[in-house]
C-alpha cells in the first residue's frame, strides 16, 4: 500500500512511501481509506510545533473515512463493504478523556498512525458508521472538526433554542458550529475578516455578521447586537488575541468552549471570569458516543459539510500549504482516488 510518512519535521519532510498492506487480528478490522481531511493540528504535527519530540518517521493526519475491506477473528460490528470513519481518539469510547484516551488519538505518532494511507487497521470498537447521504470526502471531515463543534455546543454548552451563539472565523470547527446551532434553534452572530466570506456565512444561516479587520472590537459590536447581555455560547478558536474579548461579549454565567490557540497562548485578566461567572470549557474533540448521536442528528437534518477545496492524493503538500495560508471556508479535503489510488 502507499502511504504518507512524515521523516522529518516540515512541509517537504514528508514522504509518500510502499508499505506491507495490513492484516487484521483478533477483534480488529482493514478499512481502505478513501479520503481524509485537514486539520490545523495536523499542520503543526507536520511543522513539528504540535510535538516537537514526536518520534519518526509518523503518519500522520487524525480525520479519514473508507470501507471495510475485511474483518478479523471476533468481530461483530462491522462486515466487508460497510463504510466508516475512524474515531479520533481510538480508546475513548464514552466519559471523560484522560492521558492514556488522549495518547491513543490518530496521527500524532506511533503506535497510533494517521490516515494519510491506502489501507489501515482499527479495532472494531474504534469506527464510526458514515451517514448515509454523504460521500467518502464529506465523512472525512467528521470526526475531529464537525464532532469539536458538536461537543462544544450540544454536549458542553447545553443550547437551547433562542440562545445566542458567536463564532469565530471560517474554518471547519466555526462552520460547523454554525450548523449545529441553526440546527438547535440558535441565533448566530458570526466574524470573520472577510466581507465575501461573511457574505458566505449568512447564506450559511448566520443571523448577524461582524467583520472584525473594519470592527476591531467586535466584543462591543457582539453586546450592542444583544442589548448588552452577551452571547450564551462563544466557539473560542483564537488564543491570545481574543480571548479576552471573547470573555468580554459572553454574558453573565455564559459559556465559551475553548477550542484552540491559533493565535498562540493566551494572556488576560482572569478577573472578568470569575465576575461574570463565566465557563470557559476547554474541548478536545469527543468520544465514540457523542460522535454516534452527532451522526444521527446529521441523518435526520440532512445537513452537509462545507468543503473549501479537494487535493489529490498527490498533492497533500499543497493542501498544507492551503491550510497554512488561512483562506479556506471550511474543510481541506484529500481525494485518494485522485491520485492513482482506486
Amino acid at each position: 500500500m502507499w502511504a504518507y510518512e512524515l521523516q522529518e519535521f516540515g512541509i517537504d519532510g514528508l514522504r509518500r512511501t510502499e508499505q506491507p498492506d495490513p492484516v487484521p487480528g483478533l477483534g480488529e478490522v482493514v478499512v481502505k481509506l478513501h479520503a481524509s481531511s485537514l486539520n490545523f493540528r495536523d499542520l503543526m504535527v507536520v511543522e513539528g510545533t504540535y510535538n516537537p519530540r514526536m518520534k519518526l518517521p509518523a503518519i500522520p493526519f487524525s480525520d479519514g473515512a473508507g470501507e471495510v475491506v475485511s474483518v478479523g477473528g471476533g468481530v461483530t460490528k462491522w462486515q466487508a463493504g460497510d463504510r466508516v470513519m475512524p474515531i479520533f481518539a481510538q480508546l475513548w469510547m464514552d466519559g471523560d478523556p484522560n492521558a492514556e484516551i488522549r495518547r491513543s488519538s490518530l496521527g500524532a505518532g506511533r503506535p497510533w498512525d494517521g490516515t494519510l494511507r491506502e489501507y489501515a487497521v482499527f479495532n472494531e470498537n474504534g469506527l464510526v458508521a458514515i451517514p448515509t447521504f454523504l460521500d467518502y470526502g464529506q465523512a472525512a471531515t467528521l470526526p475531529c472538526a464537525a464532532l469539536t463543534a458538536w461537543h462544544a455546543l450540544i454536549k458542553s454548552g447545553g443550547i437551547k433554542p433562542g440562545d445566542t451563539v458567536v463564532t469565530l472565523g471560517t474554518g471547519g470547527v466555526s462552520i460547523f458550529a454554525l450548523q449545529f446551532a441553526r440546527m438547535a434553534g440558535a441565533r448566530v452572530i458570526a466574524t470573520s475578516s472577510s466581507d465575501q466570506k461573511l457574505a458566505r456565512l449568512k447564506e450559511l444561516g448566520a443571523d448577524e455578521t461582524i467583520n472584525y479587520r473594519e470592527s476591531e472590537d467586535w466584543d462591543k459590536a457582539v453586546l450592542e447586537l444583544t442589548s448588552g447581555r452577551g452571547a450564551d455560547h462563544v466557539v473560542e478558536v483564537g488564543g491570545a488575541d481574543t480571548l479576552p474579548r471573547s470573555i468580554n461579549a459572553t454574558r453573565f454565567g455564559g459559556h465559551i468552549a475553548m477550542i484552540g490557540a491559533l493565535t498562540g497562548a493566551a494572556s488576560f485578566n482572569p478577573t472578568s471570569v470569575f465576575m461574570k461567572a463565566v465557563r470557559v470549557q476547554g474541548i478536545y474533540v469527543g468520544n465514540r458516543r457523542m460522535f454516534e448521536e452527532m451522526v444521527q442528528a446529521i441523518e435526520v437534518n440532512g445537513s452537509k459539510p462545507m468543503i473549501d477545496t479537494v487535493f489529490g492524493f498527490d498533492d497533500v503538500a499543497a493542501a498544507l500549504n492551503h491550510m497554512k495560508q488561512g483562506s479556506h471556508f471550511g474543510k481541506i479535503v484529500i481525494d485518494y482516488s485522485k491520485g492513482g489510488l482506486q
